[in-house]
């Protein structure tokens, strides 16, 4: 009884609805029916293409995944599409022995994560100073950190490479020593290079955080001012609280870009193991692993990619760590941050 008394309240209450937008729909000559179909057809679109972009995007990722927990005759099975018939983990504690990954991993963890704290502490003064002082020259300075971010590092490897092969402070080391310094196949370059705001994309994280430095009221500085705050303090008070999220945008790319960089490593760390050089060489590790058991044979090239995929996963798996803590941060930087001129 008292379930038909609900559903009679319903009924009605639909119809009293409908009957409101009947009376509505005609005041507005069918404006309101038109908007509703318009907003409908434009969600419908909208996850459409969200849906395809996220495929796009996790496919690949899924294909691994799946090829990573194959064993090898699961590849040549042409009825096993996604999930595999033969699951082992196999493939992640042959992969982890040929390349020694915990030993590599450290070692990519050290200088990314080196790397990464240098560059975003000399990237945010720099884009403090951006923001907030005036200086003779200001928008030629500026201009030349966009060049940072648009010229490749390639086109300079060169002069980056004598630089550190001869290194010199305006000739006082080869006046001491007699001859100047080789900083070649040592950090001392990284930490160089991202202590002065030159490292990898440096020119980026000065950009981002000048415009977040911008989008802050100057109110909160001249209050502090007025209590008696130098300029840095009211940096390190005020300014650097308050720009958490950006700080944390910048340290995510940056370690990114550090953990897969193999453009710098090859050029300044020499044969130091690190997960992005260590990488492109799983096959023909692989090839040597089976000659010193089998004394002789050749991997094929859907295993080579399969313990290929094994290994990019195995280096994927710390940068979703670290991304799964800092999300938030990271989501509320790209929010806040705007492209004020």
């Amino acid at each position: 009884m008292n379930k038909t008394k609900t559903n009679i309240l319903k009924s009605k209450t639909r119809k009293e609805r409908w009957d409101q937008f009947v009376y509505r729909n005609k005041l507005s000559h069918g404006y309101l029916l038109r908007k509703i179909i318009k907003d409908k057809v434009y969600k419908f679109f909208r996850a459409v293409l969200i849906f395809g972009l996220c495929f796009l995007i996790l496919q690949p990722l899924m294909n691994k995944i799946s090829l990573s927990f194959m064993q090898e005759k699961d590849l040549y099975d042409p009825t096993i599409i996604i999930v595999p018939r033969n699951f082992t983990t196999e493939n992640y504690r042959l992969v982890s022995s040929l390349i020694s990954f915990w030993r590599i991993l450290l070692n990519s963890l050290f200088i990314a994560g080196l790397s990464s704290l240098l560059q975003v502490a000399s990237t945010t003064l720099v884009g403090y100073g951006f923001a907030r002082f005036k200086f003779p020259l200001k928008k030629f300075w500026f201009a030349c950190v966009l060049l940072v971010i648009i010229v490749p590092p390639q086109t300079i490897s060169s002069s980056l490479y004598l630089n550190f092969r001869f290194f010199d402070v305006f000739g006082i080391i080869k006046l001491i020593k007699g001859s100047s310094i080789n900083l070649q196949n040592s950090i001392i370059p990284y930490i160089l290079l991202c202590a002065t705001g030159m490292g990898l994309k440096s020119g980026l994280y000065v950009y981002m955080t000048r415009q977040y430095f911008r989008n802050i009221p100057k109110e909160l500085e001249e209050a502090a001012y007025v209590d008696g705050c130098g300029t840095f303090s009211t940096f390190f008070k005020i300014m650097l609280p308050d720009a958490r999220p950006i700080l944390t945008s910048c340290f995510l790319f940056s370690f990114v870009w550090q953990w897969t960089d193999s453009f710098y490593a090859k050029m300044f760390l020499g044969n130091m193991p690190l997960l992005s050089n260590k990488l492109p060489s799983i096959v023909m590790l692989l090839n040597d692993y089976y000659v010193s058991i089998y004394g002789s044979g050749q991997v094929s090239t859907a295993y080579g990619m399969m313990m290929t995929s094994t290994g990019m996963l195995m280096a994927i798996i710390p940068l979703l760590i670290i991304y799964i803590i800092s999300q938030r941060g990271f989501v509320e930087s790209l929010s806040q941050t705007g492209i004020k001129m």
